[in-house]
């Protein structure tokens, strides 16, 4: 019997396949963004070939698909969700506009505003209005309601988010709010902010709950149809989604939380490096997932990473817990321009799959970073994808001409400044996620991933005196991989605002009891292990942004619990901020339980027995590539190499879904599991 997990990017499609064994197969396809679905079904196919079976048998013999999808993230980037109107309190239309009294570049006297995801005119007032404590001030007026209905049927609003004042303290007018939203709009996606996201603040709880409206219709509609699609070719088994958060839900809980899918893409690669920290019996990580169209990248610290509710997506914020990862566009399909003054911008913007690159031969003419590597001599043209594409070297140089022109230089100094501007663009990234937030990065392990990362990483690396680099096997398609190892998990979140030391032990022991069964009820029938999280979102008095205490290992029956709570606040304080206040009053803001369901399932690739070889690795053929000059390099089969083998730099190692630029003066060794280590010179 098989699990799958399938990530669909916007370049290519990647499917990892797990037997009862542990035994890995995987299959990279090309995505079709006009129906995601067919490149994941075209994936699936390959997938069959790889194992030696038939499509319908693969079908037959699987019992999970885990899916992460970029359906929700690229509808929201786009401008392509749903027509949204918003049902709120009168007199606080304009939350959304007014966000939090600043500007996104405050000091831009000719920015523009941001064009509202939700126009005026579908943003409705409705008389009501609950109090701080959860009391009601005035009731809900059921003409004023029906007035606001009228006017978001009025102007086509075919899904519907409300968002009315402290209902997550009291969300009985949203609950009434949805019955007659039922009855005078059957057909409408119905968005409550109280359930979507339960938690004070109302320019987040607003956002993320018009995201879960906007997007929720489209997800709902690709998600059923591609289960439609599955059970007409005959599959029996669970269709599971992946959730910013790293864990999975059914399709049923991620059309009701669509907003949880949003960052659902990236979560497989963290999900992956987890794993591989594991593996390695290394705990400080940074995933490198480089693919067609950006690069994600994230920290981990004790083989974990972090969950955040400050997340933005475009224009749009986001407060439902998502891994803290950091996307930047830059991928094999980024775009290369030349600015007026000479100066060489790579990405944001993306050829995509359709066209893609110019030497995919799909008609693309925009100069990218594969194209620039195809130039550099770094890419194989008759092995790309294992040889079912071949890459057009002829349109790459022509596409990589019109940077040269305008910048005055020739064809190959073109494509190594492309290759330098979007190095030093990664290495920025990094930066972000280790330097910025007071982390040494060089301390770090550096573990690339995504078709594309294998060319840059060594260099990348480089850059940021990082030491050590490795590259799984697995790498290519080590989201989806990681997606085999992810777990059903439910996040429930409540508020309370007050000094830590007042809320009391057996109060807090309550929220947790509640909220754990909470959990337990969306888990419906499963049977197998349960795990229950705890975490709690606190600040010092006078600050307004929290950080999260996680509460592992602490007991909370046991009498003390308040005070060990309290100091581990301080600790992880001084830790992000190298200071803490013991003195001052601390205040618990949110509550959190995560309630998790172990899947079963074995993510560890097993490979055939060989015995340990120390002796250097023999390449199987040589390949001219640019370093600076003209060279010749060896080229090395990575499925060829034997644990412990090793070779050293300038070389090439390939697969048929990925390629390694080993650089000079690094020197690479095969790990037991068939993996790449390469250490920096």
């Amino acid at each position: 019997m098989y699990r799958i997990g399938v990530d669909i990017g916007g370049t290519f499609t990647d499917l990892a396949a797990s037997d009862a064994t542990g035994r890995l197969y995987v299959a990279k396809s090309v995505s079709t963004p006009a129906d995601p679905s067919v490149g994941l079904i075209d994936g699936l196919a390959l997938l069959a070939r790889s194992i030696g079976t038939t499509f319908e048998e693969l079908l037959a013999q699987t019992t999970q698909i885990i899916h992460g999808t970029t359906v929700a993230t690229n509808s929201l980037l786009e401008r392509k969700g749903a027509r949204v109107g918003i049902l709120t309190t009168e007199g606080h239309r304009d939350v959304l506009e007014m966000k939090e009294g600043l500007k996104d570049d405050r000091y831009n006297v000719r920015m523009r505003p941001p064009v509202p995801l939700v126009p005026r005119r579908l943003i409705a007032g409705v008389r009501e209005r609950v109090r701080f404590d959860g009391s009601i001030g005035t009731s809900l007026d059921e003409a004023s309601l029906g007035r606001g209905i009228d006017t978001l049927v009025r102007n086509g609003a075919e899904s519907v988010a409300v968002c009315y004042l402290h209902s997550y303290r009291n969300p009985a007018h949203e609950k009434a709010t949805a019955r007659v939203l039922t009855s005078r709009m059957p057909e409408a996606y119905v968005s409550l902010s109280s359930s979507v996201l339960p938690q004070i603040k109302e320019y987040e709880r607003f956002w993320t709950t018009t995201v879960n409206a906007y997007v929720g219709p489209v997800l709902g509609r690709y998600l059923t149809a591609l289960d439609a699609r599955l059970r007409t070719a005959g599959y029996q088994g669970e269709l599971l989604v992946l959730q910013s958060h790293g864990g999975v839900a059914s399709i049923d809980e991620s059309v009701r939380l669509a907003v949880g899918a949003v960052l659902s893409g990236p979560a497989g690669g963290v999900a992956g490096g987890q794993t591989c920290s594991e593996v390695l019996s290394e705990g400080s990580l940074i995933t490198f997932d480089m693919g067609g169209t950006s690069t994600d990248i994230a920290l981990l610290r004790d083989g974990q990473a972090e969950l955040t509710g400050q997340k933005r997506v475009g224009d749009a914020r986001i407060a439902v817990p998502s891994l803290d990862i950091h996307t930047l566009g830059a991928g094999g399909g980024s775009i290369a321009r030349a600015h007026t003054g000479g100066i060489l911008r790579v990405g944001p913007e993306s050829a995509g799959a359709d066209p893609g690159p110019a030497c995919y031969g799909k008609g693309g003419t925009e100069p990218t970073v594969t194209d620039a590597n195809l130039v550099l001599g770094y890419l194989d043209p008759t092995r790309f994808l294992g040889g079912r594409m071949r890459l057009d070297q002829s349109a790459a140089g022509r596409a990589i001409d019109g940077v040269a022109r305008s910048l005055g230089v020739d064809r190959v100094a073109a494509a190594d400044g492309v290759y330098r501007v979007v190095n030093t663009n990664m290495a920025e990234g990094i930066r972000i996620v280790s330097v910025r937030r007071g982390v040494d990065p060089r301390g770090f392990t550096l573990v690339a991933f995504g078709g594309a990362a294998g060319l840059h990483v060594s260099e990348v690396a480089r850059m940021l005196e990082i030491k050590r680099v490795v590259v799984p096997t697995v790498a290519p398609v080590l989201s989806a991989w990681g997606m085999l190892g992810t777990d059903l998990r439910y996040e429930i979140v409540r508020s309370h605002v007050g000094d830590a030391a007042r809320l009391g032990t057996a109060r807090l022991r309550r929220y947790f009891r509640e909220m754990e069964a909470e959990g337990r009820r969306r888990l419906g029938r499963f049977d197998g292990r349960i795990e229950v999280r705890r975490t709690l979102d606190m600040r010092y008095g006078e600050q307004i942004f929290e950080i999260a205490v996680d509460l592992d290992g602490l007991d909370p029956a046991s009498r003390d619990v308040m005070d060990r709570i309290v100091d581990r606040f301080h600790r992880r304080h001084d830790e992000l901020y190298a200071f803490s206040a013991p003195g001052q009053e601390v205040v618990i803001v949110n509550i959190r339980v995560a309630v998790v369901g172990v899947l079963a399932g074995t993510l560890r690739q097993k490979r055939p027995s060989r015995a340990r070889s120390l002796r250097s690795a023999r390449p199987d053929g040589t390949r001219r590539v640019y370093l600076g000059g003209w060279q010749g390099l060896p080229v090395y089969d990575m499925f060829a190499l034997s644990p412990g083998q090793r070779l050293a730099g300038p070389a090439i190692v390939e697969s048929d879904m990925t390629t390694v630029l080993v650089r000079e003066r690094d020197r690479l060794t095969v790990t037991p599991h068939g993996w790449l280590d390469i250490r920096i010179g």
